[in-house]
């Protein structure tokens, strides 16, 4: 089984930590079963249909030779493989609120809510109970640290929007590592409060970490560290601009600061990680976004396997909270040599589009696409993706705040790679759900949302 080792050169190699494929068979999982889990790894590809999963594996290989950890997991029949009914209380098609509620307060709430239901009930998130149990808990993720997902396993909120709200939630009774987005909601500047949350949560004994290098000279104790001033910038213009890539750390670097800071507390540690933006992606049908994001998911997934591996007192949960958009591959005579055009790709649609301003023309768009993606579009779709600039057409959407021309250009793109959508919104599909270690014989082929919430208390024994 190929394998990426992450903590190759890192604090982590000197704990002994970098061993995934070293221990790699079906008999270690059969021997961790019946044991206590000392600690949880869970990890959220957000808005994750099955398609991205295996276009992800496809990109991957196609690209660098070697399959992604998660579909080599099922493989090698290394993970127990199952699927997971995400309803939530008020939709067969749940939002990330609902459904991260689902998993935190062990009930199924409408959309909209953090673990609060329709009557005004609270349900107490389980990363608190597990706090109270004596554990570290942790979130890290690539969109803001108050975003629904993280919040639903620390907080309660009649609202998810009141992402200032749920920052100062977690001043009271927050994670012990908190890495992701949402500057605005911390930095005095951007609050309309005012208050400098930066301050209180030192005054409580974290270090802030507001770049990789202030993060990486932290070794230990609590961290608030926030990078951007809300999601992160996607892995692809990540990966192709040093300046972004000096200063943000990618997914897989903060959950292996997150195992690093925790990984020896005496009761052990439960961390929620979460890919955020795979979700934002799905919702632009922004491919090249979309894919590079699950293969950075990935290598989290790698991270929280290496260290299980060696642990062996770690369940790891490894799944998404809901699909979005169904994306796939299309078949057609050109498909493989359409597809591998992103292997070429430097930028996402978001830096395409953002950078386009009436002033400019149609052949700079051209050039723009040809810059970012590899490949040149015609001077009729030009035109016509310009036109939106003009003021001619309008497009909305989640995370569309801009109004810029996100399915516009997807649509062009898609004789050009060959990637389908089926819409911009979620969907109800049931979800894939891995598991690996001790615990996840609790975990059937076929479960529902909320059963998560309890296999994770039992399995280590937990009990509120």
């Amino acid at each position: 089984m190929k394998r990426r080792n992450f903590f190759k050169n890192t604090a982590l190699a000197g704990a002994g930590i970098g061993v995934l494929g070293a221990c790699s068979s079906p008999q270690l999982a059969l021997q961790q079963e019946k044991k206590k889990a000392k600690n949880i790894i869970f990890l959220v590809s957000d808005g994750m249909s099955n398609g991205t999963l295996t276009m992800a594996d496809t990109l991957r290989y196609r690209k660098d030779g070697k399959a992604s950890v998660w579909l080599d997991l099922y493989r090698d029949n290394m993970v127990k493989r199952s699927l997971m009914d995400m309803a939530s209380a008020s939709s067969i098609v749940t939002d990330s609120a609902a459904a991260s509620s689902s998993w935190g307060g062990g009930h199924r709430i409408p959309n909209g809510g953090i673990n609060v239901d329709r009557g005004g009930v609270e349900y107490t998130p389980i990363w608190q109970k597990f706090k109270r149990a004596g554990k570290k808990t942790g979130i890290a993720t690539t969109v803001p640290v108050t975003h629904a997902t993280p919040a639903g396993f620390c907080t309660n909120s009649r609202t998810r929007n009141d992402q200032a709200g749920i920052a100062k939630k977690y001043l009271d009774h927050g994670p012990d590592v908190i890495l992701g987005g949402g500057q605005n909601y911390f930095d005095s500047s951007h609050r309309k409060d005012g208050r400098d949350l930066y301050a209180d949560f030192e005054n409580k004994a974290y270090q802030v970490a507001k770049n990789k290098k202030q993060l990486n000279s932290i070794n230990r104790g609590n961290i608030l560290g926030v990078f951007d001033n809300e999601g992160l910038p996607y892995t692809l213009d990540l990966m192709n601009n040093k300046d972004i890539e000096k200063d943000i750390p990618t997914l897989a670097e903060m959950t292996q600061k997150a195992i690093y800071l925790m990984k020896d507390h005496s009761r052990g540690f439960v961390l929620q990680v979460e890919g955020g933006k795979v979700d934002w992606a799905a919702h632009a049908n922004d491919a090249g976004a979309l894919l590079y994001d699950q293969m950075a998911f990935d290598d989290a997934v790698g991270v929280a396997m290496d260290f299980a591996l060696q642990d062996e007192e770690t369940l790891v949960i490894i799944t998404t909270d809901h699909g979005n958009a169904n994306p796939g591959i299309l078949y057609g005579k050109e498909v493989n040599e359409n597809f591998d055009r992103l292997h070429q790709f430097k930028a996402t649609n978001d830096w395409i589009l953002q950078g386009i301003t009436p002033n400019d023309n149609v052949e700079f768009v051209r050039e723009r696409i040809a810059f970012a993606n590899g490949f040149g579009i015609t001077k009729e779709e030009a035109k016509d993706l310009f036109n939106y600039y003009k003021g001619l057409e309008k497009e909305d959407g989640l995370y569309n705040y801009k109004n810029l021309p996100f399915k516009k250009l997807s649509r062009i793109q898609e004789s050009y790679h060959s990637i389908g959508w089926a819409s911009g919104n979620h969907t109800g599909d049931f979800v894939e759900l891995a598991s690996f270690g001790p615990g996840n014989h609790l975990i059937d082929g076929f479960i529902r949302n909320t059963d998560l919430h309890y296999i994770m208390l039992k399995a280590t024994e937990v009990i509120v």
